[in-house]
């Protein structure tokens, strides 16, 4: 009978050690998931930061209107406004209009 008990201590101690590693390595990859989900969380937040901000950006710089720039467009007005086709009031309108205020 003591011959019998070994093989199955050999079993029982391979078994148990497999049992335990096989656990850690779960234990392992359920944290590596779970710091992975947090740097996508994070990552996604500032992502939406990003567009926010960019968002905000265009909403504050003027409209550039025909494709023309802004200095283009600034230098229309007062030779318009020299010639005497726009008064001082329409002039400074269309110039705050232009400057998105």
């Amino acid at each position: 009978m003591f011959v019998r008990r070994r093989p199955l201590l050999r079993a029982a101690v391979v078994g148990g050690g497999a049992y335990a590693v096989g656990k850690r390595s779960a234990r392992r990859s359920a944290e590596q998931a779970q710091q992975e989900s947090g740097q996508d969380a994070r990552i996604s937040d500032l992502e939406q930061q990003q567009q926010q901000q960019q968002q905000q950006r265009a909403g504050s710089q003027p409209a550039e209107a025909g494709g023309q720039s802004v200095t283009d467009q600034l230098s229309k007005l007062a030779d318009l406004h020299k010639q005497g086709v726009l008064t001082d009031q329409e002039f400074a309108s269309a110039k705050a209009k232009l400057l998105g205020g």
